[in-house]
């Protein structure tokens, strides 16, 4: 077996989730412009964005026009997991924006099946997209590890155990030994509007929350010594050019 190497750096992503996209917004791309704005202002290697980037699949072509050309000038990879909001139906907001065809943007379940590696970092982030709106288990299959580090992506509900018998049990669940059985370096979850850190004490696993209500992205330093830090730093927005 070949031990992957250390990267001679340390690997900075910016994980936010629950954009919502939306044509109903005075600025509909406004929360999309403040994390990309954030994830450049901080020197983000790659951004994830963990499910419901768009509100729904019916949005305007020129709306997922704008959101496009924003992506496409993030000026890093953004890897994107579709969520309950916008899952990867054949007329997707991704699929009728032709988001995959952004050289720098991967979208899991069009893209990519589960997994974007970056051999650079020696970083692979995987994740299950909702391919529907019915439930599913976001973390139900963990991926094993190939790289030297690894984030798994989730977009669901975190209940610590729950009870598959209870009666208006929650969709999209995600628990505590799910998310140890990742192994992950780091869980970046959506869902959830607030910004929290959930599961087992030996995995980072977090809850970046909105934009609007968490006014914060999670900031994920995948250190040279091994260690995993993680802060949340404010919403940056760039001065416009006079």
């Amino acid at each position: 077996m070949t031990v992957p190497s250390t990267p001679d750096r340390d690997v900075l992503v910016v994980h936010s989730s629950d954009v919502h996209v939306d044509s109903l917004a005075e600025d509909g791309v406004h929360n999309l412009r403040l994390v990309l704005d954030t994830a450049r202002e901080l020197a983000a290697d790659v951004v994830i964005l963990a499910g419901d980037t768009f509100d729904h699949n019916r949005l305007p072509l020129g709306l997922l026009g704008e959101a496009g050309r924003l992506l496409g000038a993030a000026g890093r990879p953004v890897v994107i997991l579709p969520g309950n909001h916008d899952p990867v139906i054949p007329e997707s907001a991704f699929h009728r924006g032709a988001l995959g065809d952004i050289p720098n943007v991967a979208v899991i379940g069009i893209t990519h099946d589960e997994a974007v590696d970056f051999p650079e970092f020696d970083l692979e982030i995987w994740g299950r997209a909702h391919r529907d709106y019915g439930n599913m288990g976001p973390l139900e299959f963990p991926r094993a590890r190939r790289t030297r580090w690894q984030i798994a992506m989730a977009h669901g509900h975190y209940e610590p155990a729950p009870d598959p018998a209870q009666k208006l049990c929650p969709s999209w669940l995600i628990s505590d030994a799910e998310i140890a059985a990742t192994g992950a370096d780091y869980v970046a979850l959506g869902h959830w509007n607030r910004a929290i850190r959930v599961g087992p004490a030996a995995i980072e696993a977090y809850y970046s929350g909105s934009p609007d209500l968490a006014a914060t992205v999670n900031l994920v330093r995948l250190a040279r010594d091994g260690t995993v830090r993680v802060s949340r730093e404010k919403l940056i927005a760039r001065a416009e050019p006079a």
